[in-house]
């Protein structure tokens, strides 16, 4: 406390007492279940009900290449016969790496004693061993089942009794003239790096919150996409059997209505048509969040396009440069997705949110996600898993729709 004199008294006057002040803060927590995707974890173990892309079509080559996906370290590679194959990294034999192995007609060939094993892991030679390994038969590799499709190579890495069909989607399926498709692993609407250093639930929820693109892309970095994406809009969310849709209107000044619909489908499924306003109607891509593990991740696009390159071109430009291209003080002033995802932390502390009105997205999202790791702790199925291979392809709503 301070004192002043006034003759021979003494008064005294008090030091305000801060308020609100950091020290004390409890030490910040996050939701475990719904964003770790290890083995094992609630959500891992969803995720490991359904396919998910883990590579371009190109990636799995005669090079054994390196991934990483849901936090489990794998080789790809693709036998000279054209099998594309994905295999746990470790020899059965000694635990050497197949990444240095040597891909043959058959398999990869490991490169310590020189195991052969096909995209199924069996084991097929053993040369050190009399006859070539009598053996062979009892080793097996651990491996995951791959498909092709759209482009991209396709991993299920759950149950085997639980493995569904690999869906397809009518807006990649049905093409209007002109069109073809392309495939993209740039991390398209990610905002950033081809990885990004974050828990994928921090991109998943951004889907449902239509909100942050006015502040974010239209005013506070600059018009990031057109003009008409810094109308206010009146949102609404629906809960859909696979998804929460997202229904922006925004009244633009010659009158009409852009009525923007998007939608986030299980399980990491990105049903976004483009900011940018380049065509109307039904949406053009679908994009797929890969966890890497619980601290990064990378996204997937496959589009209908009319020029080659043109889904690349989707990608923002801040201050006329792409993310890579700019400086640290360019990032400081002009944020995109990517440093506000990044800088809620490596997972986002979710004790310290304060989720409004505008988040109702968000809740419903986590509540969705909720009923589908209770469906598969009670043994039943999540939504969307079909074992149907005559299964009528996925249809979206979403689009951009011009109203008069």
């Amino acid at each position: 406390m301070n004192t002043a004199s006034t003759g021979s008294a003494q008064r005294i006057i008090p030091i305000a007492q801060d308020t609100g002040t950091a020290y004390g803060r409890p030490a910040p927590t996050y939701m475990k279940e719904l964003a770790e995707v290890g083995p094992g974890t609630p959500m891992g173990e969803l995720l490991r009900r359904y396919w998910h892309p883990i590579g371009m079509k190109a990636d799995a080559n005669e090079t054994p290449r390196k991934i990483r996906v849901l936090g489990e370290d794998l080789i790809l590679f693709r036998d000279k016969t054209g099998r594309p194959g994905l295999l746990y990294p470790h020899c059965a034999h000694r635990g050497t790496s197949l990444y240095y192995g040597k891909v043959e007609d058959a398999g990869i060939r490991c490169c310590y004693h020189g195991w052969l094993f096909d995209v199924q892991g069996h084991c097929l030679e053993q040369p050190c061993e009399p006859g070539g390994g009598k053996r062979a038969d009892k080793a097996r590799q651990p491996w995951y089942p791959v498909q092709e499709l759209y482009g991209l190579i396709w991993a299920y890495m759950g149950p085997s009794d639980k493995k569904p069909t690999l869906p397809r989607y009518e807006c990649l399926d049905v093409l209007d003239e002109g069109e073809f498709l392309e495939s993209d692993d740039s991390s398209i609407g990610g905002g950033g790096p081809q990885i990004i250093p974050c828990n994928w639930l921090q991109h998943y929820e951004n889907l449902v919150d239509p909100f942050h693109v006015v502040i974010l892309h239209a005013t506070f970095s600059g018009t990031q996409f057109v003009p008409q994406m810094a109308v206010m809009p009146d949102v609404s969310w629906e809960t859909q059997p696979q998804s929460v849709r997202t229904i922006s209107l925004r009244k633009l000044p010659d009158g009409k209505t852009l009525r923007r619909i998007s939608e986030a489908g299980i399980p990491t499924l990105r049903v976004i048509p483009s900011p940018k306003l380049g065509r109307f109607g039904r949406v053009e891509s679908l994009g797929w969040v890969l966890p890497i593990d619980d601290h990064s991740f990378r996204i997937y696009v496959v589009g209908r396009v009319r020029e080659k390159g043109e889904l690349s071109r989707m990608r923002t430009r801040m201050n006329g440069k792409l993310w890579e291209e700019m400086t640290e003080a360019e990032h400081q002033q002009y944020p995109n997705d990517v440093e506000a995802m990044v800088s809620q932390g490596v997972i986002a502390k979710h004790s310290e949110e304060r989720l409004v009105s505008s988040d109702r997205g968000i809740a419903m999202l986590r509540r969705l996600l909720r009923d589908q790791l209770k469906a598969v702790e009670e043994g039943r199925d999540p939504a969307g898993v079909s074992f149907d291979p005559d299964a009528a392809p996925v249809q979206f709503t979403a689009g951009n729709f011009l109203v008069d």
